[in-house]
């Protein structure tokens, strides 16, 4: 009974030390191995994994995409407007080592430099630039971000600033111009209306001084237009230099 009992336990140290020592690793993960406290500078995996019991220690490393949400921040832009802006940051680890050795958390690091660039960029642009320049203000966000963790291992692909919250008071402000400008515009393409049509009519009494015989033919094309409507008036068309030549015979 005894020999039975030994056998048993003597099988299940056997099992756990495997278990101990045999790691699998996904496609998509590395293992970043210490011997008695030591590095060792190449990562294991994908695959099986011995580890020597009690004397190795293995950190797991995810190499896929993360996405990090970065949380609203309070921005004061460059023209003294306070402003909440959010976004979201896409990066992945690149070296699984420096992940572990260069930094105690990377993605708590990243997080962090991610809020802290955020303010700090966005507070030297002004507004309008926040607003119509969102792509070229990503690229700086990305560029920044990435430079601050590459000795991290982390390479950071995509930052995209998701919402700009305005104060209610600069919305409405904000609205009263749009609606100014807009009442701008109309203005001044009713005025390049009236200009042009000017133009036309300017060029038209040209025409018809250079050319009397055009009168007359308008005369007459008035004429036909009038008689085509059934109407029980009558207009007749008199020339002007007829008027002013009856006027200038009633003087003398």
């Amino acid at each position: 009974m005894t020999e039975v009992i030994v056998g048993v336990v003597v099988i299940a140290l056997i099992v756990g030390v495997l278990a101990a020592a045999l790691k699998v690793l996904r496609e998509y993960e590395r293992g970043v191995v210490f011997r008695l406290g030591r590095l060792i500078r190449q990562p294991k995996g994908p695959g099986l994994v011995f580890l020597i019991p009690i004397i190795d220690r293995m950190v797991r490393i995810d190499l896929r995409t993360v996405t990090l949400t970065v949380p609203p921040q309070e921005v004061i832009t460059r023209d003294n407007v306070p402003v909440r802006v959010n976004a979201v940051a896409y990066f992945r680890v690149i070296d699984p080592v420096a992940a572990v050795v260069e930094v105690e958390k990377f993605l708590v690091a990243t997080s962090q430099i991610a809020q802290t660039t955020l303010r700090s960029t966005l507070g030297q642009h002004t507004l309008d630039e926040l607003l119509s320049e969102r792509e070229k203000i990503n690229a700086i966000l990305q560029r920044i971000i990435d430079d601050q963790t590459a000795p991290w291992g982390v390479k950071v692909s995509v930052v995209e600033v998701k919402d700009v919250e305005i104060p209610t008071s600069m919305q409405r402000a904000m609205a009263r111009q749009a609606e100014a400008e807009r009442e701008r515009r109309a203005k001044v393409i009713a005025a390049e209306g009236e200009f042009q049509a000017s133009q036309k009519l300017s060029d038209a009494a040209q025409v018809l001084q250079e050319h009397p015989v055009s009168v007359q033919l308008r005369y007459l094309q008035t004429m036909v237009e009038m008689s085509s409507e059934r109407t029980s008036m009558v207009i007749l068309p008199i020339p002007i230099d007829l008027i002013a030549h009856l006027r200038d015979i009633g003087r003398s």
